[in-house]
Order: C-alpha cells, then structure tokens, then sequence
C-alpha cells in the first residue's frame, strides 16, 4: 500500500469512503505558520458533495479536525494531522451488488490485489471521497505559498465535447485566477456555462455521465524551480494529478497541440524587460529542462465520465465467477469535474510547495 508521498513534505492519507473517518498526516509544514481556518474550510467546501444539483445528494460537511501539529493558532513543526469524520454513508446500497465488478472501478484490481479483503463501500481507500484530505493539504500549503504571491487558479476547460477558452498562456494574471477561485462553476466564456451545466444534468437523467478538462494556471513561480529527468516539475506534479481518482490524462503549455506545430512555431522566443526574461508565447507551459522559467505554469487534466452510472452494464460476479448484469444504485454525480477542480488546485500546490525546498 502507496499512501506516503513526497520528500520536503510528506503526506500519508488515510480511511475509507465508508468508515469511520478519512484524514491526513502531513509532515514538513514549518513551525509557526498562522493558518486561516476559514479559508481551509472554504476549500472544503469546494469540493464537498450535496451543495449542488449538478453532483450527488450525499450531503457531507468536511469539517475537519486538527489532531496534532497546531498549537496556539500556530504550526508546531510537528506532523499535522487532521481528520474529516465521515457522516452520510448509505453502506446497505453496496450490499447487493459487493460481488459485481463495477465497470472502470477499482473493485477487480483492488480485490485481486488485496486477496477479497479490500472495503468495497463505496470503493472504500480508492475512492474520490479520500480526496478530501487532499485538499485540506492543499489548502495549509497553498496559504503558504499565497504569502509568496504565488497564486493558483483553475477553469473549466471542457464538459464532454462543450469547449470553454483557453487561458492565456503567457498573460493569465491573479485578478482572473481569483475570480475564478470565487465562482462556483467557473469558466472563461459564460455564454458556454449553461450548456454545460445542461449537459450534466442531461447525462444524470440518463442514468449516464461525462468527463471533462480542467486547466490550471501557476503565476508568480521564480525561475530555476524542479531538477532535470526524475524530479523535474513534470514528473513531481504528474505523480500528485496522476494520484486523483478519475484523472487518465495530463498536459503541460501547449500539450498535444504541440506536436502538430513546427519548431518555429512551438518555440517561446526570450525578450528581457527590465531585468526580467520573460517570453512572447509560453507553449512550454513555464518549464524548459524540467525548471521553470518564471513564465506562468499551464496544465490541463482530463478526467474521465464518472463510472458509477445507473445504465445497465455486463459484469461478473467475482464470487460465482460467473457472467451478470448490474445497474449501479446509490448516490453519485453525473460528472465529477466541478468538484474535482479544487483538488487539482490542491495537490498543485502541494507539488509546487514541495518543489520550493
């Protein structure tokens, strides 16, 4: 079992999506950080279920509760842990169907894996319900790094085939990243928000679901940042995007579309201002050699169609080893997008934090 990360920081997230309670140990923090509860439960609360028509109706507050590492509204330099008490599980609807392999979960990897002895309810540690603790990581780090000016914002890039804009890649600026962070369905091109927000509800009445894009956006980042091959900034934030449950796709600056450019017109030509170097485009995403370059840092996340849907879909029973048809019941969201957004902007900036070391 992988539930350690990181080297200047190190993270340990535990719990279930049906237990007692999920939470996270976090080691690394320095001593004597300030942290402003509001804003971590604001972040919460971004990615909380049941604040919205357009995810599922399991309603759960993610308050949280720090167990060490915080002592006279300051951080210690002790470990920080914290945990989020789990309050709306409907356990019985996994009862039925805990032999059916529900298709693209984690249930046939993690019951082979763990020998049958892995907590199905509700996919139990390979949940998205563990990436709760995630953002509450998230959000101690990226205070930190918001005391550097280093700010961290997110779009929705794409509902399904709806398209929004995209950033700016060379002038995205703090005034529309923090714009963005107050919206709760936040978008470039308003005209496109319904559409999507349509669609969405559309795939639940169908009993189906869709995937999506989120583009994130870094400023403020100082130059010489990541270390070539192994520990570049690519490699250190891909393990974390990587690590969320649903994402199957990252790019960084132009990603794809890059290769379909000539060398002319993929590469970001220098030009100084004052004693800045800066660069006319940024189809390099603000990273050359694995280290950033002092430009903005653009990824893009593509995140699949939730898997729980009330379609039926051919499965096994991995008991009977036998051949059966299921349809999911229970409570889930028609797209996992919205609410994913806040953890790609969480684990980020635990990345980014990391990397500062």
């Amino acid at each position: 079992m992988s539930g350690v990360w990181g080297k200047k920081i190190k993270l340990s997230i535990f719990g279930e999506s049906h237990g007692k309670a999920i939470g996270i140990n976090i080691d690394g923090i320095p001593a004597g950080v300030e942290l402003d509860m509001d804003y971590i439960q604001r972040e919460m609360r971004r990615r909380a279920p049941g604040r919205s028509e357009l995810s599922t109706t399991r309603v759960e507050e993610d308050s949280f509760q720090i167990l060490s590492g915080y002592f006279n509204n300051r951080t210690t330099g002790t470990p920080l842990c914290a945990v989020i008490y789990n309050t709306d599980q409907h356990s019985k609807d996994y009862e039925k169907t805990k032999a059916l392999l529900r298709p693209s979960h984690g249930d046939y990897t993690g019951f082979i894996k763990y020998k049958g002895f892995n907590d199905y309810r509700g996919g139990g540690h390979f949940s998205g319900r563990i990436t709760a603790p995630l953002v509450f990581a998230g959000a101690v780090c990226r205070q930190i790094l918001e005391n550097h000016n280093i700010i961290i914002g997110s779009h929705i890039k794409s509902i399904g085939r709806i398209e929004d804009e995209f950033f700016d890649m060379a002038g995205v600026g703090s005034e529309l990243l923090n714009t963005l962070k107050g919206s709760s369905f936040p978008v470039l091109d308003k005209k496109i928000e319904q559409n999507m927000k349509e669609a969405i509800i559309n795939a639940g009445n169908e009993k189906d679901s869709v995937g999506g894009i989120i583009e994130t956006a870094v400023i403020n980042l100082p130059p010489g940042l990541g270390e070539p091959f192994f520990d570049s900034v690519e490699s250190t934030l891909a393990h974390l995007l990587f690590s969320v449950p649903a994402v199957k796709a990252v790019e960084f600056g132009a990603g794809f579309r890059v290769t379909g450019m000539k060398g002319s017109e993929a590469n970001d030509e220098y030009y100084i201002e004052g004693d800045i170097i800066k660069t006319f485009s940024n189809n390099s995403g603000g990273i050359n050699g694995g280290i950033t370059n002092g430009m903005p840092l653009i990824l893009r996340v593509g995140i699949k169609p939730t898997p729980s849907i009330g379609k039926a879909q051919k499965t096994v029973d991995i008991c009977e080893k036998e051949n059966r048809i299921i349809e999911i019941k229970g409570r889930h969201d028609p797209c996992i997008v919205p609410r994913a957004l806040p953890v790609i902007e969480a684990v980020t900036a635990i990345g980014i934090f990391d990397l500062l070391g």
